[in-house]
């Protein structure tokens, strides 16, 4: 699939969509990017290595390195609509919405930081469903707004990357997936010290982590949730209603070739 034009798809600021991913990507080459991206990772690490089938997709390459390495599943892809020159682990090119995978044929999707940056995310979800096979899960990582990186964005004059996104939480996450039929299996959040790039200012914030943890688990500036495609089998339910207006069972009384109700007016005057 060949790649867009970046004039022609701005996002909800008026911006382009493309150009604003390739600004995400800029920032997390940044030490506050780095570090979150290694803490996202390790996050993923717990998640993937449970995760079975053949075939794992990633949505959107992000980083110049493996997300995926702790899988057991051995065809790993990633697709982008617009990647990074630089960027090596990209295997096709294809957007969030339009995907060129076939339906039913996806064990496992990663949605790295996609849904922020996407006009259409309930368009980006229905697509996931359909690549899906059943049983197939979707992992998302996302910008918590109930956190100190959403009263960052909120405060923030200069909307660069990542604060130009729309933070959307967890529960939002798991609501929509809900409406599309997938099962909540786990929703985790992560990296609960505010978004600072002095780096002696975070290592010195790490105590947060670990307090966050414990007594304020759902303030995590990053979240992940795991969700299940849901199988639906048909069951025939039969129908309470008589085509003949009877409510009589036909299974129960059966005419018989001896019954006179089944005998012409001839052959019963015969008998006569």
């Amino acid at each position: 699939m060949g790649r867009r034009d970046k004039t022609v798809e701005p996002d909800c600021n008026g911006r382009m969509v493309c150009t604003e991913r390739d600004r995400l990507r800029d920032w997390f080459k940044s030490p506050l990017g780095q570090q979150l991206a290694a803490r996202e990772k390790e996050e993923l690490d717990k998640v993937l290595v449970n995760l079975f089938g053949f075939h794992l997709l990633q949505v959107g390459c992000l980083l110049n390195e493996d997300m995926t390495t702790a899988s057991r599943i051995l065809h790993r892809v990633v697709v982008d609509g617009d990647p990074d020159e630089t960027a090596t682990l990209v295997a096709m090119y294809g957007v969030p919405d339009a995907l060129p995978i076939e339906s039913d044929s996806v064990d496992v999707v990663l949605l790295h930081h996609t849904l922020e940056f996407e006009l259409n995310p309930h368009e980006v979800l229905r697509e996931i469903d359909r690549i899906l096979v059943p049983e197939g899960h979707v992992i998302i990582l996302g910008f918590n707004p109930w956190s100190w990186w959403g009263v960052r964005r909120f405060l923030s004059r200069r909307r660069g990357p990542p604060w130009c996104g729309r933070f959307r939480s967890a529960w939002r996450m798991r609501d929509w997936l809900s409406l599309l039929g997938f099962d909540h299996e786990l929703s985790r959040w992560y990296f609960f010290r505010p978004p600072v790039q002095n780096e002696g200012i975070m290592r010195r914030l790490e105590v947060l982590e670990r307090a966050g943890e414990r007594w304020w688990p759902f303030s995590g500036g990053g979240f992940l949730v795991v969700g299940k495609k849901r199988i639906f089998t048909g069951t025939q339910i039969k129908p309470r209603w008589r085509p003949n207006g009877s409510l009589i069972d036909p299974r129960i009384i059966k005419p018989s070739a001896s019954n006179s109700s089944t005998r012409t007016p001839s052959e019963r005057n015969r008998e006569k």
